[in-house]
């Protein structure tokens, strides 16, 4: 903390936080301020500052009203920070709780966060925090003809690298314009071991609300571009999924509630797998994507043609059109997953130049 108060005393600062910007159970904005530093902007990534915004929900440029401060929206139509609300922010300080898979939009709110400083020639300061997901590297490289905002980099969907780690390759691999001109600095954790989870103190977003949700996201998040519900506007979201076409003898009811807005399926009586009894160390140490979820519920369905939605959203999750056509075809899980072999090698040797803390 010392560090950081170092580095912005004296200068104009911007947040790029949420509520899982905390040091020792207080946010970073009001740490910040105690110490009598100038903070003038925060920055809101998907979900908010309080992060209680359902998924996909616009979110409102807006004033903080325990600190008055202006809160500027990077989500909706508004990825990217602009000159005009960057007007007079000396540096940005970016700490979000990231999660490790590609996916996750708070990684492409860094893209943009760090683009605009690079342009704009602001320092950037990433205040780097564990990666639950940070223990095993699984799943496709992107094809970047499939790039969005859920999906922005050529990595696979688990990269098995802390946030700071990914902002230094980022620049590195010069995936942002101008990368060469950003004054870009990560303050490291201390004592992180990627060869281990971590149980995060604080939800990461509304419905990833504990460690099995965290754990399970990257193998059943691909069930988003299906018709299938993944138990949001439940009190499991992310650890169930189901169909009212399944049949099953567990069974959900998917309701609009706060952080999950007219879920899929709402409404309905669902039919499915519960995976909220699945014991911690079994995902632990699987260390690698779980396909068989959604090619069970593909062949469960048998309505392949409406199986996806008909915007294959699923093209942009999974990083590439492969997977549904693997699926038409009945290709075996074990082909899919030999199929992403080559490039994922590929990957690790490259991730290596920008690891800060020892590889597993």
């Amino acid at each position: 903390m010392n560090v950081l108060i170092a580095r912005l005393k004296g200068k104009k600062v911007g947040l790029v936080v949420n509520q899982t910007s905390l040091l020792n159970n207080r946010h970073l904005v009001d740490t910040l301020l105690a110490a009598n530093i100038h903070v003038i902007k925060v920055f809101a990534p998907e979900h908010g500052f309080r992060g209680q915004a359902d998924a996909g929900q616009a979110i409102e440029t807006t004033v903080d009203s325990l600190t008055s401060l202006p809160i500027v929206s990077l989500y909706g139509k508004h990825h990217k920070p602009n000159p005009n609300d960057l007007e007079g922010v000396e540096t940005l300080v970016f700490d979000l709780q990231d999660v490790g898979v590609r996916f996750y939009t708070y990684i492409s709110t860094l893209h943009y966060v760090m683009e605009a400083c690079s342009e704009l020639n602001i320092p950037l300061i990433v205040l780097d925090r564990p990666n639950p997901n940070g223990f095993y590297i699984d799943g496709p490289v992107l094809d970047t003809h499939y790039r969005s905002f859920v999906g922005m980099h050529p990595i696979p969907i688990v990269y098995g690298m802390t946030i700071g780690e990914l902002s230094k390759m980022i620049q590195g691999e010069q995936w942002i314009r101008a990368s060469n001109q950003l004054s870009l600095e990560v303050i490291p954790c201390l004592n992180y071991q990627r060869k281990f989870s971590c149980r995060l103190p604080v939800p990461p977003s509304p419905n990833l609300p504990n460690q099995r949700a965290i754990l399970l996201y990257p193998s059943i998040c691909l069930f988003e571009g299906t018709v299938v519900s993944l138990g949001r506007g439940t009190d499991f979201p992310f650890q169930i999924y189901g169909h009212p076409a399944f049949k099953s003898n567990f069974s959900f009811t998917p309701r609009s509630k706060p952080g999950a807005k007219y879920p899929p399926q709402e409404g309905k009586k669902c039919f499915g797998k519960d995976l909220s009894q699945m014991k911690i160390t079994e995902l632990l140490n699987n260390r690698k994507l779980n396909l068989t979820y959604l090619v069970d519920a593909y062949n469960q369905l048998n309505k392949r043609d409406s199986f996806f939605l008909a915007s294959n959203f699923i093209d942009k999750l999974y990083g590439s059109s492969q997977l549904r056509h693997d699926l038409a075809r009945n290709k075996p899980v074990q082909e899919i997953e030999a199929s992403w072999k080559t490039e994922l090698e590929q990957f690790k040797k490259k991730r290596k130049k920008y690891l800060l803390y020892p590889d597993f």
